[in-house]
Parts: structure tokens; C-alpha cells; sequence
């Protein structure tokens, strides 16, 4: 592909991969002093895992799990808002939002540089397979797919199962997103990682790329590490590997599997509009043809 210009936009994303434990306060301490240090070492948009504060407590059915969720704004959406305006930072940070008295979701708040809450989003697709048993505690959002004009970037944030699906991507890549934002919590069941593992891993990490590629922006996946068993049994082994990829679909940087990690990549948005021209899978959608994508298949 040709760049057009020498002109470049750069920004340095900083990705936080840590591991959990069963204190909460621990966990946030834990998180807010890795995403200090990726301000200290240049990052200017900071993205946590999914729902960091706590070990992935979705494995079981758990009423008493419901204490773990704070309101939006509240003490840790402050915390990251500190944050932000000290290092002059924008913050994606996931949390389990109490909305109302039963009625919770798994949210993003979006923070700019300046420290104002610029927004949330409430992850559209919610799971339920063995392990991920997240109907049992979240809503779906209700906010639509959105970006935000931070001060750095156009940043849109989806939610970890909201990656498998294009409609999301494109949506968000429609609201003049650059970057999307993944905060995640997948990983192997042990049992299955020998014969599954390498094939379940690959299929995340293509349809992310996919969505990079379809949509000519960035695409930054933050996901946890560490062998979880919160519900007892074998639990869940978290794989980690964080990763940035560009708008050609390429692998710009990534975490291993097993350590945590403060992944910085420096990143030019000029990329997205050259992208964009020379592969203008935008201006050649058919939106007169796509109706029937609000039919569930097989009507």
C-alpha cells in the first residue's frame, strides 16, 4: 500500500494485562499504579482488562458477586479520573456498574485527558456458556454502539463477546471510531487446551484482526492472565496475549501469554485515512441491500 504523505498523527496506546485476586482493592491499587507507569512511559490512551477489580466471578451463579459492582461515576471511575488529569491521559477502564437495585451491567467508562467523563458503554452482546455465565448478572446495554473525539483519538470501546461480532466493528467504525477498544477476560477450560487451545486462540485473534482490516482502523484487545477458580473445579486459564493490530490487519505488538504486562504501541492515525482510500471497503458498501441484517437467520 502507497502512503499518500509523509504526514504522520502518532499516539502511544497503553494496554494494562495484569492478573486478578479475590481482593478487590487490591486488584484496582493493582491496575492504577501499571496504568501510572504507562503514563510515565508515554502512553496518552490507557486501556484496562475487562472487568479488572475482581477475579472473573461470571464461572458461577453467585448472588453475593453483586456486592462487587460500584455506581457510574463512582469511587473507581474517580480514581482513573485522578489519574487522567495528572498525566494528562485519556482512561478506558471496565467495571461492573450497579445501575439500580437489580439491575447491573458490564461497563466502560470513557475518560479524557483532561479527566471528564466523556461517556460509557454497556457491552451490547452478553454470553452464556459453560463458565461464562454472564446473563445471570448483566443487562444488555442500552447506548448504542458509540465513539468518543478524546483529545488524543476517535475511540470506540466494545466489550470482549462483543469482538465476534462485525455488525459491532462496523457500527462503531461508522461513528468515526480509529481505534477500537476490546477489554476482555476469555481464556482456555483446562481440560480443553491441549486439543482446542492453539485453534480457539487463532479464531480470536483473526476476527479481531478481520475487524481492523474490514474497517480500516486500529484494533487494541486488553485481555487478563492466570488460572482462575473462583467456582472451584478446574476453573478458567486466562492466555493473555494482549494485542495491537493495524488497519492492513497486521500484528503491531503483543503481550505473552503469561506475564503481566504493560503493552505500549505507538501508533499513526494517518494509517486509518490511507487505509481507507486505497482500500475503500466503506465507500462500496451496498446499504441498500443490508435490510434484512435485522432478520435472525433462518426467517
Amino acid at each position: 500500500m502507497k502512503a499518500l504523505s509523509n504526514k504522520k498523527k502518532m499516539v502511544t496506546l497503553g494496554l494494562i494485562q495484569t492478573a486478578c485476586s479475590a481482593n478487590t482493592a487490591e486488584n484496582v491499587e493493582r491496575t492504577l499504579k501499571a496504568a501510572e507507569q504507562a503514563a510515565r512511559d508515554g502512553a496518552q490512551i490507557i486501556c484496562t482488562q475487562e472487568l479488572f477489580s475482581s477475579l472473573y466471578f461470571c464461572q458461577s451463579e453467585d448472588y453475593s458477586c453483586f456486592n462487587i459492582a460500584e455506581p457510574v461515576p463512582g469511587p473507581t471511575t474517580e480514581k482513573f479520573q485522578k489519574l487522567a488529569r495528572k498525566h494528562k491521559v485519556a482512561v478506558i477502564a471496565s467495571l461492573f456498574e450497579r445501575r439500580a437495585p437489580g439491575l447491573y451491567h458490564n461497563t466502560a467508562v470513557i475518560i479524557d485527558a483532561d479527566g471528564s467523563l466523556a461517556g460509557r458503554y454497556r457491552k451490547m452482546h452478553i454470553p452464556d456458556d459453560p463458565l461464562y455465565f454472564e446473563k445471570f448478572y448483566f443487562t444488555p446495554g442500552d447506548l448504542g454502539f458509540r465513539a468518543w473525539k478524546l483529545r488524543h483519538a476517535c475511540a470506540g470501546v466494545l466489550i470482549c463477546w462483543d469482538q465476534w461480532f462485525p455488525e459491532a466493528a462496523r457500527l462503531t467504525a461508522l461513528q468515526g471510531a480509529e481505534i477500537l477498544f476490546y477489554p476482555t477476560a476469555i481464556g482456555w477450560h483446562p481440560a480443553e487446551k491441549a486439543a482446542l487451545g492453539q485453534s480457539q486462540h487463532d479464531a480470536w485473534e483473526t476476527i479481531q484482526r478481520s475487524h481492523a482490516i474490514a474497517n480500516g482502523c486500529f484494533v487494541a484487545a486488553v485481555n487478563r492472565i492466570g488460572l482462575e477458580k473462583p467456582a472451584g473445579g478446574d476453573g478458567i486459564e486466562f492466555w493473555g496475549q494482549s494485542f495491537v493490530a493495524g488497519p492492513d490487519g497486521r500484528v503491531l505488538a503483543k503481550a505473552p501469554a503469561d506475564k503481566e504486562t504493560n503493552l505500549l504501541a505507538a501508533i499513526d492515525l494517518e494509517q486509518v485515512a490511507q487505509t481507507r482510500q486505497h482500500w475503500p471497503f466503506l465507500r462500496d458498501r451496498r446499504i441498500d441491500a443490508y435490510g434484512d441484517l435485522t432478520r435472525r437467520w433462518g426467517d
